[in-house]
């Protein structure tokens, strides 16, 4: 069943998603990008990657969670795929405190608002996951309808 979904669309549009909200996070909001050691362009392209990556294995995660019944397309299969994506959120944000790879410090508010920020960032991307979703299902009906 998850070989013949489609990805592509939930996949892109996620990452494009996940990405905006982070510039818009780091970059507008706490003018982060500006202490960075790194090259601009050098941040952007890994940054785009890793999106890229998270993006994926929420895709992936969202289309297991539906292969195995966990979550419903019909009742607020949007709002599961949110919860998919917080967790993920969740995840992704330990690796990243493993590792060090932070623009704040390890005080305890900064850690707190750094893991809320994370889950709303991939909450929003299982939503974006999920709107892909349902536009390749509306698509697909359609063409099965034969209206265009």
């Amino acid at each position: 069943m998850l070989a013949s979904r489609r990805i592509w669309l939930p996949w892109l549009f996620s990452t494009l998603v996940m990405f905006g909200l982070s510039y818009v996070w780091h970059g507008l909001a706490l003018n982060d990008l500006k202490d960075l050691r790194i090259p601009v362009e050098f941040y952007f392209a890994l940054s785009a990657l890793a999106y890229a990556i998270i993006a994926l294995v929420l895709t992936f995660a969202v289309h297991q969670a539906i292969q195995h019944e966990w979550i419903s397309l019909k009742r607020a299969f949007p709002f599961a795929a949110m919860l998919v994506g917080a967790i993920i959120g969740f995840a992704v944000y330990l690796i990243a405190y493993v590792f060090g790879m932070s623009f704040t410090g390890r005080e305890l508010v900064h850690i707190v608002v750094d893991v809320l920020w994370q889950m709303v960032e991939q909450s929003l991307g299982g939503l974006a996951v999920s709107l892909g979703i349902i536009y390749d299902m509306n698509r697909t009906f359609m063409r099965s309808e034969r209206v265009q």
